[in-house]
């Protein structure tokens, strides 16, 4: 059975967003997204002070069995990406929703960010998209 935290929002891209701040996030794939990838050789990161749109490819995570694009989760800027990820993909694979985060997104306000949250899924949710 795969994890899905109760405190994260997710996409029906498989991507878990996390609030760090009052206007800002991190985002990274879920447990079911690296399981179904296989072993994470490669990830390619967005660069940062970049503006974002819903839905936009702004990343790549490459495995043995496919390459995958990450979709931004909302409207936002790049502020930070996982450069340890560089050296060090299968990350991804052994700790999905800690050290292996993606990046991480600041919107214009906190009531932006309320806004955006309420529209992604929850952890009931994401488990009805998954099958869970």
């Amino acid at each position: 059975m795969t994890q899905t935290p109760e405190d994260l929002r997710y996409t029906e891209e498989h991507e878990w967003v996390r609030r760090i701040g009052p206007s800002r996030v991190r985002v990274g794939i879920t447990d079911y997204a690296q399981s179904q990838l296989g072993d994470v050789v490669f990830v390619q990161l967005p660069a940062v002070d970049v503006d974002v749109a819903v839905g936009d490819s702004i990343a790549e995570v490459e495995s043995t069995k496919s390459v995958s694009d990450i979709y931004a989760p909302l409207n936002a800027k790049v502020v930070g990406a996982n450069q340890e990820l560089e050296s060090a993909p299968e990350t991804l694979n052994t700790d999905p929703y800690g050290s292996g985060w993606l990046f991480e997104l600041e919107v214009s306000d906190a009531a932006a960010l309320d806004t955006a949250l309420g529209e992604l899924l929850d952890a009931a949710g994401y488990q009805g998209v998954i099958g869970g």
